[in-house]
């Protein structure tokens, strides 16, 4: 019997590679978006990871021809950057819904199902910039922090029932997400290093890692029998995870100021 995964934000990018990987290792794969669309062989499913009724109809519907949901790959998410002072309050809380609420939401939905079945993975997508936060993406770095937090107090919540929870932490990867930024400019005549400090992060994510290989230490997670609290993709960012951990936090984040700021 085919094991059965659900991959949200899977139209595109990370998402979309994570479900192709998964098809060709013989998953049955069911792909969430807002647009619905999949890589060929996936089940595509139109639905809002904000909206807790859009997320339980869809778990419903995967639950009915499936029987179960064997893995989720908690992936949609987008991006917002600007000083804070000048933030919309809009944009913050929209970053915070996407990228927070709805990894919430959607281990929220499955999770009953995995409970009752006393099986189950749980694959929280974060990034490094959770650990350390980067200037003018203020509330991107914080939704991540979130989401580390959740997954790492949900992991001992759930161990009794046999379901596995991981997080899997990003360094900068070249898709569609930078495209679809959300900038805020309005404070750059007060802020002068906004602009080129999003600059340089957009251009270290279109230099960095492939979808795929992304999709590749994701899938590596998810498989293990006892996954780690969490993983970090990219070398180099092992690295810097390190170098920050060891550092004073002030040398830490004068380090980070350097490079983005």
């Amino acid at each position: 019997m085919k094991k059965t995964a659900l991959v949200t934000g899977a139209s595109s990018g990370i998402g979309y590679a994570a479900a192709e990987l998964l098809l060709k290792e013989g998953w049955e794969v069911y792909g969430l978006s807002r647009r619905g669309t999949v890589p060929e062989g996936a089940h595509g499913i139109s639905a809002d990871v904000t909206v807790e009724e859009s997320l339980n109809v869809a778990v419903d519907t995967i639950l009915e021809k499936s029987g179960k949901i064997d893995l989720l790959i908690n992936n949609a998410g987008f991006g917002i950057s600007g000083p804070v002072e000048f933030t919309d309050a809009s944009d913050a809380r929209d970053q915070m819904n996407v990228n927070f609420i709805g990894e919430f939401l959607t281990a929220k939905a499955v999770l009953p199902s995995m409970r009752e079945k006393k099986s189950g993975t749980i694959v929280f997508v974060s990034s490094v910039a959770g650990e350390m936060a980067i200037p003018y993406q203020a509330f991107y770095s914080a939704s991540k922090a979130a989401v580390n937090s959740l997954a790492f107090a949900l992991r001992n919540e759930v161990k009794d029932f046999r379901i596995r929870v991981t997080s899997v932490m990003l360094g900068d990867a070249k898709t569609g997400f930078t495209a679809v930024r959300r900038k805020d400019s309005s404070g750059d005549r007060v802020y002068t290093k906004n602009v080129s400090a999003v600059a340089a992060m957009e251009k270290d994510e279109q230099n960095g890692m492939s979808p795929y290989d992304v999709a590749g230490v994701i899938l590596k997670a998810a498989k293990k029998k006892h996954p780690a609290p969490f993983y970090i993709a990219g070398g180099k960012y092992k690295v810097f995870h390190i170098l920050v951990k060891m550092l004073p936090a002030r040398l830490a984040y004068f380090v980070i100021g350097l490079m983005y700021s």
